[in-house]
C-alpha cells in the first residue's frame, strides 16, 4: 500500500538564506516535514520485520484475562513456542496495519491546514507531529481495525496457534483487536515524532532546502523572542 501510494516528494531549490521560509509558503514547508517524517518512519514499519526488530516498536498479545480454558491450556498459552509464534503473528499483524494506514497518512498531510504554522515551527520536537494525529483522530484506528481482525483471523491457520486459540474460551478476542490496533497506532505517531525530532535537530536530515530553511529561521525567532522577552 506505502509503495503503491507513489509518493514522491518534490525536490524544488529554493534559496536557503533564513528568511526564505518565513517570506514563502509556510504550510508548504511544514507538510513537507510531515510527509518526509512518516514516510521515514511508515517504510521502516511496514517491512516484515519492522515492528519485530524494534524493541520500541515491537508488541506482544495482549493479556487473556477472562480466559477460562483451563490451568493446562493457561500453560500452553504461556509456553514459549507459542509466545514466539503470537509475537512473530501479532508483529507482523502490526506491519500490515501500519501499511494499510500509511496512504490515509499521506493524504491527509496532502490536505492539512495549520492554524498556527509559525506556533508549530517554533513549537517542541514532535509538534508537527502532534498536530497531525489531532487532525486525523480516530480515522487512524478507523483504517486499521479490519486489517488487524483479518490477522486474527488467520490464527486458524496456524499449526501451532490455531488449535490453542480455538481452545480458549472466554478470550474477548474484539477487545484484543481493539488493543494491538491502539498500540499500531501509538506506535506510527511515536515514530513520526521520532523523526520530525532528528530533523528538527538538523535541519540539514530533511533532504529538502525549504524545510531546513524554515526551521533555521524559526529556531532565530524563536531566539529573537526570547531576547527581546528579556
Amino acid at each position: 500500500m506505502l509503495i503503491g501510494a507513489g509518493i514522491a516528494l518534490p525536490g524544488l531549490m529554493v534559496a536557503g538564506c533564513a528568511t526564505t521560509a518565513m517570506s514563502g509558503d509556510m504550510t508548504e514547508a511544514l507538510r513537507r516535514l510531515l510527509t518526509i517524517s512518516s514516510e521515514r518512519a511508515l517504510t521502516r514499519l511496514v517491512s516484515d520485520t519492522g515492528f519485530l526488530n524494534d524493541p520500541a516498536a515491537r508488541l506482544t498479545l495482549p493479556g487473556v484475562e477472562g480466559d477460562r480454558s483451563g490451568a493446562v491450556l493457561g500453560a500452553l498459552l504461556r509456553s514459549a513456542p507459542v509466545q514466539r509464534e503470537l509475537t512473530l503473528a501479532i508483529n507482523r499483524i502490526a506491519a500490515d496495519a501500519a501499511d494499510r494506514a500509511a496512504p490515509m497518512i499521506l493524504d491527509s498531510i496532502r490536505s492539512l491546514t495549520f492554524s498556527d504554522a509559525l506556533g508549530i515551527v517554533r513549537g517542541g520536537p514532535t509538534a508537527a507531529t502532534g498536530y497531525l494525529q489531532q487532525a486525523i483522530g480516530d480515522r487512524i484506528l478507523d483504517a486499521m481495525l479490519p486489517e488487524v481482525g483479518r490477522g486474527l483471523r488467520q490464527f486458524d491457520s496456524q499449526s501451532v496457534l490455531g488449535p490453542v486459540i480455538r481452545a480458549a474460551t472466554g478470550i474477548n478476542v474484539s477487545a484484543i483487536q481493539r488493543t494491538i490496533t491502539t498500540q499500531v497506532a501509538q506506535t506510527i505517531w511515536r515514530a513520526i515524532g521520532n523523526e520530525e525530532a532528528a530533523i528538527r535537530n538538523d535541519p540539514a536530515r530533511a533532504g529538502d532546502r525549504l524545510v531546513a530553511a524554515m526551521l533555521t529561521s524559526g529556531r532565530l525567532m524563536g531566539a529573537s523572542q526570547g531576547a527581546a522577552d528579556r
